[in-house]
């Protein structure tokens, strides 16, 4: 089918608009290169149109000057149409991504074939103009000398692939920024700022560039530090064991890898005479390199909030001051208002009814204050552990696990309290209990609460009948008990709470 009939002309135009659109729907960032397609399209078919104005006007002259020209661009809008649908559609359809410079040499050499060809057909002697050009290009060659080096580095980078579209680099000068485009002459990246960098290639293959997360055969993965300081007082292996249980726990952080574990590690004392804290590093490892400040806040949260709840104060620098008016009747009022809100948190607790107001001060002075960050577990399945928790502020979940499976059974919302089975009987968690969002609460352990029963152990009658009325109250709701089934059931509880009761204190 000749390149100068109509027919060539109009398949064409429907080729590229069909291409065109293809590459607007799956690749929509190749614009460029569908403008470029359309230039010698339309080249072509003016060419067409003037190659056959001369045949109706019998212009022959023109005739064979426009029948050579339409050879040339019609041969080089065949290879672009060609090009642009193997390159741009098919192949990456396959799931290969070959270098965009493969494609800009095969266009480069056949411009070069069809040149030779097209200046053959109007009688021009090639070798002549080979041999000079030679000379020309010597010369161009010495005078373009950064502009090549250029040229090559990006032939280098695109052909052994060091780089790839899509990295995270980091420049000498630590920069970084994630790889847009590969071209001839530089490589686009966007920095973390968002902001365009246009470096040079010859710069990029001269310089030393780490390329971030990458390993061989391995997944994307980026070590990241946060840094904290703590009183050199504290036993180091007290703050690691702290802070590693709480970067470990489940659920695990967002974008932080679950391989290699994230760790704690004391990385020096501080040995100039005025600080006198111990500096410690969080290493954990990034899953995605685009989210470093925002995980890096959500590690400081988990960090701080594990911190608080074991009383570990970051450091104060030593060269800040602090100036308080401090006096015994200052100190009272302070405690008197503690105690006063410890007080109103038992308050809360209805099987804490039968103590006197002298207890319940006992209690509030054991309370230990707890913090929760979103996500952490405040009590997991299974564990033993004598403590209740009363949750002054924030919300929770509650999860089982049976079968192999979680579920969530219930949502709670402070003020409210849980765990006082394994403070009353130090029965195994029967739940996972997750904070949904930071929870502030208390906590009092077996050993405050047991200093009470041994000194009035008649109330732990009581207490049991409370716990199993609770019990019997819920499941009954569930079970839709009546009332006959309920007192039946109540005592059977009260009895069994009762003789575990008093095991677990020890009572005679």
């Amino acid at each position: 089918m000749a390149l100068t009939s109509w027919l060539t002309a109009s398949i064409m135009l429907v080729s590229f608009l069909i291409i065109a659109a293809l590459c607007k729907a799956f690749e929509p960032n190749n614009n460029d290169q569908i403008k470029r397609v359309g230039f010698f399209l339309i080249l072509y078919l003016i060419a067409v149109s003037l190659f056959h104005a001369a045949q109706v006007f019998q212009w022959s002259q023109i005739n064979l000057i426009s029948g050579n020209i339409i050879y040339l661009i019609g041969s080089l809008t065949l290879i672009e149409l060609s090009l642009t649908l193997l390159f741009k559609l098919i192949i990456p359809r396959l799931g290969y991504h070959p270098p965009s410079i493969i494609s800009d040499i095969i266009f480069g050499f056949s411009i070069i074939v069809l040149l030779v060809v097209t200046l053959s057909n109007f009688g021009v002697d090639t070798t002549s103009i080979a041999a000079t050009s030679a000379v020309v290009t010597a010369i161009l060659a010495i005078g373009l000398q950064a502009t090549l080096g250029n040229i090559i580095g990006g032939v280098a980078l695109q052909l052994d692939k060091s780089i790839r579209l899509g990295d995270w680099i980091q420049l000498e000068n630590g920069t970084q920024g994630k790889v847009q485009e590969l071209r001839w002459r530089h490589t686009v990246i966007e920095t973390r700022d968002w902001d365009t960098l246009i470096v040079p290639n010859s710069f990029l293959l001269a310089a030393n560039i780490i390329i971030l997360g990458k390993r061989v055969g391995e997944s994307l993965q980026h070590r990241m530090w946060v840094h904290f300081n703590v009183d050199f007082r504290t036993n180091p292996s007290q703050v690691i064991d702290i802070v590693e249980a709480a970067l470990q726990a489940k659920p695990g952080i967002l974008n932080v890898a679950n391989h290699p574990k994230p760790n704690c590690i004391c990385l020096d004392f501080s040995s100039d005479n005025r600080e006198s804290y111990a500096q410690y590093a969080i290493r954990y490892w990034l899953t995605d390199i685009q989210e470093d400040d925002p995980t890096n806040s959500l590690v400081r949260k988990r960090l701080y909030a594990a911190l608080q709840r074991a009383n570990i104060p970051l450091a104060i620098p030593a060269a800040q001051l602090f100036i308080d008016q401090d006096d015994s009747e200052r100190r009272s009022q302070k405690e008197q208002k503690n105690i006063q809100q410890r007080l109103n948190a038992l308050n809360q607790i209805d099987f804490l009814t039968e103590l006197n107001q002298d207890e319940l001060i006992i209690l509030a002075k054991g309370l230990q204050s707890v913090l929760y960050s979103k996500g952490e577990n405040i009590m997991r399945q299974n564990d033993k552990a004598s403590w209740l928790y009363i949750l002054t502020q924030g919300t929770a979940s509650v999860w089982v696990e049976s079968g192999g499976m979680n579920s969530k059974v219930a949502d709670i919302k402070s003020p409210t309290f849980v765990g006082e089975m394994g403070l009353m009987t130090g029965a195994a968690r029967s739940a996972t209990i997750i904070a949904t969002s930071d929870v502030y609460s208390y906590r009092l352990h077996k050993d405050e609460f047991q200093k009470i029963i041994l000194q009035r152990p008649n109330i732990v009658n009581k207490i049991s009948e409370i716990l199993a009325k609770r019990d019997v109250e819920t499941s009954s709701i569930k079970d839709k008990l009546n009332e006959a089934v309920q007192n039946q059931k109540i005592e059977q509880n009260k009895t069994h709470l009762l003789t575990k009761i008093s095991m677990f204190f020890g009572l005679d």
